[in-house]
């Protein structure tokens, strides 16, 4: 599930903040609003984000958080890749 570069980097921002919302994601990520919303969903579905869509002075702000699954599923993920790169050395 986040093996896929748009949601590795989605995943990865979301590790170094508390939460983000929509637009912060879309300008980091550099992808597209429908690739980034397609994205998110997935990885909603997954369980892997908790979503919080407010309004703000009649402004629509959806805010994205790892949920416990989705923090843990990441961590495991890096400790995978971390030893998958050590076997190889250099």
């Amino acid at each position: 599930m986040i093996h896929e570069p748009g949601r590795l980097q989605i995943v990865a921002w979301l590790a170094t903040v508390e939460e983000a919302d929509f637009l912060f994601l879309l300008n980091q990520t550099g992808l597209t609003r429908g690739n980034l919303s397609s994205h998110l969903g997935k990885l909603e579905t997954a369980s892997y984000l908790s979503v919080e869509k407010t309004f703000v002075e009649k402004i629509p702000r959806t805010v994205y958080r790892f949920t416990d699954a989705g923090r843990s599923a990441f961590q495991q993920y890096r400790e995978e890749l971390v030893g998958t790169l050590a076997r190889f050395g250099s």
